[in-house]
């Protein structure tokens, strides 16, 4: 195939779009320096966000947006630190870290493909270009010019992707797709069926899918930066409607890829299930069912999403190692200009870090699902407790984090090669490979959320009762200064009292 030549140049002219907004937001954030600190407006913009351009860059969580919001927290790992110390908030820091660098990484890989599939270009090329970019404009202006370029690249997203919608779908090779959803033609239906006995692993993947989006920074972001608790839960409200919406397109040309005799395409015969290229299915879909110029149009939009996520994951992964690990734990006495510089120079790395590990693919991406699976099983009950439970404490925060890690390596990884060692109910082998039928995350996150609780209400009767003297509180979770306050002052603060 040679190369597209319209098609780059579109895709060049959208970069150079997405950059001068980007470059304009920066020079926005450079006048709210004047008078608010360089990290609050670098990091939550201020927090003067719009509702309309929030709208495009959250979604939604129901009962986090209140207590987040009204503390005024800058990042997500604030109220981690102030339930549980710097010492174990940096430790819980480590999930989110590995999980935004391998986002990074994995959704520039697949703009990679999709770009050698489209126009013929070395992917390579495309993955550095890329990355270039969203670190300049997302260093130079922080959160603003991540929420500004989104607004154009979620816009731009939602406007092409519909766009190519109907080319797909009315294409001579693809048979209707209300028949194909249950009816096999040249495959199975495309609207699937669920079999009992995996129902139990996909209410699992559900919980993890809804629950397990919370705790990341790069949603909390967008919620401190909005004028109010108000405002911040609208926002949330209103963009998860809107993410079900964006996701339509991706759904219809999905059904419609079922629904096609791709032998009737100059792609052939087997399909792309049979070759394996399932995970490239919509831009086999836009450059051999649509037109040329539509499927350029198909490429900005995954391109706006590439790079819409690839910004908020590294503001997200920088601001949390500048404000929560630099500036409260390395260096305490760091002017605000110095965060504002470690947390540059913390982009440039980190952005490195991820365009590098995007040229291994698709193991980058199950990195980064394993990452997102420590995330709901540790990170989402310390989350609930930090804000939930104030009563819990560091020694809780450790066990259940510990606890939680081994049981989620113990279940096993199969995108990884990772062979389970603890097998849980209805543990099956198929083809050489176990499956855990279990619903083992949700119940991983259950089990280290009641551990975070039991050992803190522990840690605090034995200490409280003198069960265990005072000086063998190693993290200071229940004891002040001693010269500023006696172990009979310290249980009259906290009132645990024997009555």
């Amino acid at each position: 195939m040679a190369l597209n030549v319209p098609g780059l140049i579109a895709v060049i002219i959208f970069y150079a779009m997405t950059l001068v907004t980007g470059l304009w937001a920066a020079w926005k954030a450079r006048r709210n320096e004047r008078n608010k600190r360089q990290t609050e407006v670098a990091i939550v913009g201020g927090r003067n966000l719009n509702i309309f351009v929030g709208l495009f860059t959250t979604t939604g969580a129901l009962f986090f947006v209140k207590p987040m919001r009204s503390k005024k927290y800058v990042t997500m790992m604030d109220p981690l630190q102030e339930t549980f110390g710097d010492t174990m908030g940096s430790i819980l820091f480590i999930p989110p870290l590995l999980g935004d660098i391998f986002w990074f990484a994995s959704i520039l890989a697949s703009l990679g493909a999709t770009v050698r599939v489209i126009l013929d270009v070395n992917g390579y090329l495309s993955i550095i270009i890329s990355a270039c970019t969203v670190i300049l404009y997302t260093l130079l202006g922080g959160l603003y010019s991540v929420a500004y370029t989104d607004v154009i690249q979620l816009l731009f997203m939602l406007v092409s992707l519909w766009i190519c919608v109907p080319f797909a779908l009315l294409n001579s090779a693809s048979e209707n797709i209300a028949y194909t959803a249950v009816h096999e033609l040249y495959q199975g239906p495309w609207i699937g069926n669920i079999q009992p006995k995996y129902i139990a692993r996909w209410l699992d993947d559900l919980a993890f899918l809804s629950l397990g989006g919370i705790a990341w920074q790069t949603y909390f972001q967008r919620v401190l930066a909005a004028s109010s608790s108000k405002q911040a839960m609208v926002t949330s409200y209103l963009s998860g409607v809107l993410c079900a919406i964006m996701g339509i397109p991706s759904i219809l040309i999905g059904a419609v890829a079922a629904s096609t005799d791709w032998n009737q395409t100059s792609y052939g015969l087997p399909t792309p299930y049979e070759r394996d290229e399932a995970n490239m299915i919509l831009p086999l879909v836009l450059q051999y069912l649509c037109p040329t110029y539509v499927s350029v149009a198909g490429l900005g939009a995954i391109a706006a999403a590439v790079m819409s996520s690839a910004d908020s994951s590294l503001l997200s992964a920088s601001s949390m190692f500048a404000y929560n690990i630099y500036k409260k734990m390395l260096r305490k006495t760091a002017s605000d200009r110095e965060v504002l510089w470690v947390m540059r120079l913390s982009m440039v790395l980190l952005g490195s870090a991820g365009m590098g590990l995007a040229f291994l693919s698709n193991s980058v991406y199950d990195l980064w699902f394993l990452s997102g699976e420590l995330v709901y099983a540790i990170l989402f009950p310390q989350l609930c407790c930090a804000l939930f439970i104030p009563s819990t404490n560091v020694y809780g925060s450790a066990a259940g984090f510990f606890l939680g890690f081994t049981l989620r390596l113990l279940g096993g990884e199969n995108s990884l090669k990772i062979p389970p060692a603890l097998h849980y109910p209805g543990c099956i082998l198929v083809n050489d490979t176990y499956i855990q039928l279990f619903p083992f995350k949700t119940f991983t996150m259950l089990v280290s959320l009641t551990t975070i609780i039991v050992t803190s209400y522990l840690a605090r009767v034995l200490f409280m009762k003198k069960i265990l003297p005072i000086r063998w509180d190693v993290c200071n979770a229940f004891q002040k200064d001693p010269s500023q306050h006696s172990e009979n002052e310290l249980e009259e603060q906290v009132g645990l009292q024997t009555t």
